[in-house]
């Protein structure tokens, strides 16, 4: 009998260190790099090949008359001579810093303020209440709404420039912490509370990391607003001593009736865009997913 039960005890304990050994199989992350070839056909070549795809409808729309008028599409070599001359002329990199400075520096501001307005809001009844509202509205309204109280209230310089940006992405910024605040569970703050921390010690070691996949949502959402405010302001409030970004390169193509100078300036302003987002915010969300076991780095 004795060793019977010795017999379903060690079958039970081989049973139970099987289970652990397969949940741990499953928690482990893998760290091996997948091949250089299977990186390009899933990462490199599909946005290729959309671009290529664009471009050939592009050129046939031209080659083939379907848009006869060259001063309302002008053909991809011509926008690529425009982006050619700029360079050559030493005025390309000049358009995209203009730009890119006010954004990513407006952007800064907009998360020293949006932040704790966030949080404030997230965690205080009567404040969320009161401005709560406000915030989603002022998120809907369209950026370019502002331009001309900031020019008629700050002049027409980078302050106003600024302070466009700061309306345009401080709502989405602090509503994308509130959401991150709100989908906390209760059992960790509950655990929090036990452990001792409270006020802002439970705020900085419990509610901001739980809450850090809605604020990385609300701060690419911000930047989306920041790029595109930046973008209104500076095509409706053009000004010789604010030098010329992408806005006002947009805007003076208009001018010109140039549209070759016009795609250029459509072309540079997309292509910021995803590059801020590749570089920036798409490593810090896998960073964010990783570090919740949500995404499998392979």
């Amino acid at each position: 009998m004795a060793s019977t039960d010795t017999t379903a005890a060690t079958k039970d304990g081989n049973d139970l260190a099987g289970l652990e050994a397969g949940l741990d199989a499953l928690e482990t992350v893998q760290q091996t790099r997948k091949p250089f070839g299977q990186v390009l056909r899933e990462k490199v070549l599909p946005p290729l090949t959309a671009i290529a795809l664009v471009l050939v409808v592009w050129q046939a729309l031209v080659s083939f008359e379907i848009v006869d008028d060259p001063s309302k599409l002008p053909s991809p070599g011509a926008v690529w001579d425009v982006v050619q001359q700029a360079w050559l002329e030493g005025e390309l990199l000049g358009y995209i810093w203009t730009s890119v400075s006010r954004g990513l520096l407006g952007f800064f501001f907009a998360l020293l303020i949006g932040t704790p307005l966030g949080l404030l809001v997230a965690r205080v009844k009567f404040v969320r209440a009161a401005i709560g509202p406000i915030l989603s509205g002022l998120q809907s309204l369209p950026s370019v709404a502002w331009v001309p109280p900031a020019v008629i209230w700050l002049g027409l310089n980078n302050s106003m420039m600024y302070a466009v940006i700061l309306l345009g992405a401080v709502p989405s910024i602090a509503n994308g912490l509130v959401s991150g605040v709100d989908q906390v569970p209760p059992l960790f703050l509950r655990a929090g509370r036990t452990m001792g921390a409270t006020g802002l010690k439970g705020t900085w070691h419990i509610v901001l990391p739980a809450a850090l996949p809605g604020y990385v949502a609300g701060l690419k959402q911000g930047w989306a607003f920041s790029w595109r405010s930046l973008m209104a302001a500076e095509i409706i409030a053009s000004f010789p001593d604010l030098g010329v970004g992408l806005g006002q390169l947009l805007e003076n193509g208009r001018n010109a009736s140039d549209m070759a100078m016009v795609f250029e300036a459509i072309l540079l302003i997309l292509i910021v865009g995803i590059a801020i987002d590749l570089l920036i915010f798409s490593p810090l969300e896998r960073w964010v997913l990783r570090s919740r076991g949500l995404l499998v780095k392979s």
